[in-house]
């Protein structure tokens, strides 16, 4: 399983040899290091460690993780600033070795992974799609919840019932997202459709399914 963090720049248009226009997502991917290995041995499983972008002022301990590699006589590797473990990677996959948008391939599918913008608090008009009360002059009832008890029996609130709170910010996964075109001089990669997470935020973009993760496909 291979992969790579890269970082959404945004939205645009492109159009094929048949003029059609394909709405596509375009990813910064700059070369990611390998910060780590993990064997089956010692940790119970075979990862790889993935770092991207520079972490300006990272404490002693973030920094003895990238220590052992420049001891290994990479001296140029920094603290990254997003981390990522890849499950089962390829067996040239070692410490210190970069990894690009070359390993992806034009028409292949991939999955990202990444967060959903934050909207903070919210009501449960926004949050939850509730029609609200009357919006006329002289109504109190504009976009509360509405009662929420049941009376004598059970004289509880089940608990999911939809109320206000944070919304958004949630981990999400698609699946099968067609690689339109790849750049490998400019570290871009084109995504058909959009993908998760506003701009500038960081999403992996996994090659071999969501068990790159350890995770099951369902």
């Amino acid at each position: 399983m291979t992969g790579i963090i890269a970082k959404k720049l945004g939205m645009t248009q492109i159009f094929n040899d048949q003029g059609e226009s394909i709405p596509v997502t375009i990813v910064e991917a700059q070369p990611n290091i390998i910060v780590h290995h993990k064997t089956k041995d010692k940790d119970g499983y075979n990862a790889c460690v993935l770092g991207a972008g520079v972490k300006k002022n990272p404490n002693r301990p973030y920094r003895g993780v990238f220590k052992k590699l420049q001891t290994m006589g990479f001296e140029n590797v920094k603290p990254s600033l997003v981390l990522c473990e890849i499950r089962n990677p390829p067996s040239d996959w070692a410490p210190g070795k970069s990894v690009t948008v070359s390993i992806f391939s034009e028409g292949s599918t991939v999955s990202v992974i990444g967060y959903s913008k934050g909207r903070g608090f919210t009501g449960v008009v926004k949050r939850h799609g509730f029609s609200g009360g009357p919006k006329s002059h002289g109504s109190k009832f504009h976009a509360r919840p509405g009662s929420i008890g049941l009376s004598k029996t059970p004289a509880r609130v089940f608990k999911g019932h939809p109320l206000p709170g944070r919304m958004g910010c949630q981990k999400v996964t698609l699946k099968n997202v067609k690689v339109v075109k790849v750049e490998v001089s400019q570290n871009l990669l084109f995504l058909k459709g959009q993908i998760p997470g506003s701009v500038k935020g960081w999403v992996t973009i996994l090659v071999g399914g969501l068990t790159a993760l350890g995770r099951k496909e369902t």
